[in-house]
């Protein structure tokens, strides 16, 4: 990845708005018709559906989807290009990185926003200036078939990787776009959903990230399907124009989700909505007419375009100095983006279970056998196989990953079908790797009813099954636990698995995710113990289903509490397999010397950490603030601050995290603001604790 030779922009709503002169004076030379083709897409449903179903097997987004633009003023369209773990255009070219559910695991602010610029340069590449896969939703319940495409399910751990990513993002001058704002955690009823809660729990868990996604310089924000209190995402006048381009002060524009992101073309302008995507069926005619007919504005037609104009005059120049850069490193940058793709998965891979010192495996050698069961250690196992979908140039299999790792073992691949022959491939091996877990089969955007029977129609991937391994994978582990405890369970999906029956009937188990393209290197890697595996889980993992907050996925009315994931365990006192943050080492860290004091308006943490085993190791320190909860309900903790660090063998660093006393406050309903609890705050790092008063 080439270092820029061009200043960064250090605030890129100051920069935007630096081009607002010039963006007022082209749209008043502009007609009206004009001023609406700036907020409507170029294509139609049947040219969408035509690329999927083609005979040419093109895909969706194989090329950036047109929107506005207009040619006489040099004002360039948005060009839209997918995604969330990489560029979805052309088949065969770019980069799939792990998914950021795994991304989540790395707490590596960093890493994402190089990520981002790797993100943008393939993006640039394929002709696109947004990148629309800044994917920041909270997962209320971790049946939801997205989850994969966020970084968790807290909303701190969402807002601090999300504006990494977007740091990386634009760095290249590419538009960051975030989705989907707000409340979108149900796939199946998505479209006609109606999310109520409370105004404390919307401000404190549901807008937060959203909000520091804003405040790190986003240039876009797509809304959500579903409705918040009765009006769809996508027309919410108190979502769009009060709370986001008011109360935060976004300067970029609002784009719908795709195909039914709104429905009313009235209510969507004035709500703030700026450009439907991907085509014109609320706004382009019908939009001119509803002008002609009075029932819309011309001054809300000039605001979205001026906000259109603006935002596009200077990503677009900006992204006209770096493409020469970037067209000349393209292969360099290439191989350097894999890189990171690979050094993503070695950091969120994340152990979970290691009994007896099962892991790391030693049986290479010649004369040794090792078996390999399970369907998905065969299969490309990227994630969803929605609007996220990627089509890298390969992917690298778990088989020949740990094939590559052997040094004349055999190495016998088996599906895991017939029980009985699992029992005797588990007897005569020195070693069993079990890989088990999720697909695009059973959890994503959209999933087929049954993929032996072509149907155009599909259903969202929520889990509605529950959280537990399938049956068939049971099955598989039950028969080899007959013969073996000390097999290696290997876990694939997008959220938390549930676990708790058959934990103790295998050695170890690792959680990969959806770890991408060159995950399964990774994973070989850390089985065989060249790298000690680092993640940690992004989310708390139950003991049952029934431990999560209840959701019903066809539901057309929802309502979210404050509590979910881990907050909701522990504040019913419920024990989960794995809490947040959980995550295993070859090696062993020692932590002292936690101290904590506020100065210029933030927390400052400091804590001394020692690698006090024999293998080097990287790990990620995790701050957790418990507040008074005096005056109002308060959850027994919260994420506030995490750094990644590298330890060689026993050696020692000081790690120090700062928090703004901001993002300690809770909402008063009564005042209608954010407010600091004065009294003691309890901190927490691993086993550290320690109180502070803040007044």
């Amino acid at each position: 990845m080439g270092k820029s030779d061009l200043p960064l922009i250090d605030n890129w709503k100051t920069y935007r708005l630096s081009f607002q002169k010039q963006a007022e004076e082209i749209v008043a030379d502009l007609s009206t018709e004009e001023k609406i083709s700036l907020m409507s897409g170029r294509l139609t449903r049947e040219e969408i559906r035509s690329q999927i179903l083609n005979k040419k097997k093109k895909h969706y987004n194989e090329t950036p989807y047109w929107a506005g633009g207009v040619a006489r003023k040099n004002v360039m369209p948005i060009l839209f290009v997918d995604g969330s773990r990489g560029v979805v255009c052309q088949r065969g070219v770019y980069t799939a990185f792990p998914a950021e559910i795994l991304r989540g695991a790395t707490f590596d602010r960093n890493l994402e926003t190089e990520i981002g610029v790797a993100i943008a340069e393939e993006v640039i590449h394929a002709g696109g200036n947004l990148f629309g896969g800044v994917c920041v939703n909270l997962p209320y319940n971790p049946g939801w078939g997205r989850m994969q495409e966020c970084y968790g399910e807290d909303s701190y751990l969402l807002g601090e990787m999300g504006s990494a990513l977007i740091r990386g993002v634009q760095s290249r001058g590419v538009i960051a776009c975030v989705k989907h704002y707000a409340f979108n955690s149900m796939e199946n009823n998505r479209l006609n959903v109606n999310i109520t809660c409370d105004r404390r729990t919307e401000q404190e868990v549901f807008l937060p990230h959203f909000k520091k996604c804003v405040d790190a310089g986003a240039g876009a924000v797509m809304t959500a399907y579903n409705s918040y209190q009765g009006e769809m995402c996508g027309q919410n006048r108190y979502l769009i124009r009060d709370v986001l381009k008011g109360e935060w002060g976004f300067d970029g524009f609002v784009m719908s989700d795709f195909t039914w992101g709104i429905n009313d073309t009235v209510k969507a302008v004035r709500a703030g909505m700026d450009v439907e995507m991907p085509h014109t069926y609320c706004y382009g005619e019908a939009l001119s007419r509803a002008v002609v007919q009075g029932t819309v504005e011309e001054s809300l037609i000039d605001e979205a375009a001026v906000r259109l104009v603006r935002t596009l005059l200077a990503h677009g120049e900006y992204i006209q100095k770096v493409r020469p850069q970037v067209k000349k490193n393209e292969t360099a940058n290439r191989k350097e983006h894999i890189r990171l793709a690979l050094q993503a998965a070695r950091e969120g891979i994340t152990l979970l279970e290691n009994r007896n010192g099962t892991l790391p495996l030693k049986c290479v050698g010649k004369g040794r056998k090792i078996a390999l069961l399970g369907l998905l250690a065969e299969e490309d196992n990227l994630g969803d196989r929605g609007s996220s979908c990627t089509y890298p140039p390969y992917v690298v299999h778990c088989f020949e990953a740990i094939w590559k790792e052997l040094t004349g073992a055999e190495l016998i691949i088996y599906s895991g079908e017939n029980k009985s022959h699992c029992r005797r491939l588990a007897r005569e091996a020195d070693a069993v790797i079990i890989v088990a877990g999720n697909s695009y089969r059973n959890e994503g955007e959209h999933i087929k009813a049954d993929e032996t029977v072509p149907k155009k129609d599909t259903y969202g991937g929520d889990r509605i099954g529950g959280l537990s391994l399938p049956e068939e994978q049971l099955a598989m582990l039950d028969a080899v636990a007959e013969v073996r405890r000390d097999a290696v369970l290997v876990l694939t999906g997008g959220g938390p698995i549930v676990v708790e029956s058959v934990r103790e009937k295998v050695g170890a188990i690792l959680m990969q995710f959806y770890p991408g393209m060159e995950g399964a290197t990774a994973l070989a890697e850390i089985l065989f113990g060249r790298l000690s595996p680092s993640g940690r889980l992004p989310f708390a993992v139950p003991k049952s289903d029934g431990d999560e907050a209840r959701v019903d996925w066809m539901a057309d009315e929802q309502t979210y509490g404050r509590y979910h994931g881990y907050t909701l365990l522990e504040h019913n006192k419920v024990e989960p397999t794995y809490p947040f943050g959980y995550g295993l080492s070859y090696t062993s860290f020692s932590y002292f010397d936690l101290r904590c004091f506020i100065d210029g308006g933030a927390l400052h943490v400091a804590v001394t950490v020692q690698n006090t085993g024999s293998m080097e190791a990287d790990t990620s320190v995790l701050l957790f603030v418990g507040a008074p909860g005096v005056l109002a309900d308060r959850e027994e903790r919260l994420l506030k601050g995490f750094a990644r660090i590298h330890l060689k063998e026993r050696e020692t660093k000081t790690v120090t995290m700062e928090c703004p006393l901001e993002e300690l406050k809770y909402f008063d309903e009564a005042r209608g603001e954010m407010v600091l609890e004065p009294g003691i705050y309890r901190i927490f790092v691993e086993d550290l604790q320690d109180t502070i008063p803040i007044s």
